[in-house]
């Protein structure tokens, strides 16, 4: 079966909301459960990971609140945007994150979802959310390194 050059490794969507609302300790990469026109709805990256999470229910992993666009052509065909979608780990890795997430605090949540060549895959992240004044710290980062890079370029410009 020839791979569709265009497509592999492909990122189709990321939560950037995730790097700041949480401090990302360990990424798994999974497969997702896909029916009917979900696949060629994210071909054309209608999709939104903002405020999905992952929830561990009978040693099995499900992603909810991952928005995926009804496919325009797809008429009855179409799935409900919102549904649970199953995600593929090995169950080793399953039982380890169980045990994480039972602590008070981790919580598992979808960054980014991507092709890898015709697969779909969902990159996993154990994380723990920040504190207030974490949030502000990294906003304080953000701002001293764009002051710097502007810095820079004036200085650079000028020789």
């Amino acid at each position: 079966m020839k791979k569709n050059s265009n497509n592999s490794n492909r990122t189709i969507a990321t939560n950037r909301k995730a790097n700041f609302n949480y401090e990302i300790l360990n990424t798994y990469e999974a497969g997702i459960v896909l029916k009917g026109t979900e696949v060629k709805s994210l071909r054309k990256a209608n999709v939104n990971l903002k405020d999905s999470y992952c929830v561990i229910q009978k040693k099995e992993i499900f992603v909810f609140n991952m928005h995926i666009a009804p496919y325009e052509h797809g008429n009855i065909f179409n799935k409900d945007p919102l549904r649970q979608r199953k995600l593929l780990m090995h169950k080793k890795e399953i039982l380890k994150l169980y045990d994480n997430v039972k602590q008070k605090g981790f919580s598992l949540i979808p960054l980014s979802l991507y092709f890898n060549g015709c697969y779909v895959k969902v990159k996993v992240g154990l994380c723990k959310g920040k504190k207030v004044y974490d949030k502000r710290e990294t906003i304080a980062k953000r701002e001293i390194n764009r002051k710097i890079e502007r810095n820079l370029k004036q200085n650079y410009k000028f020789k």
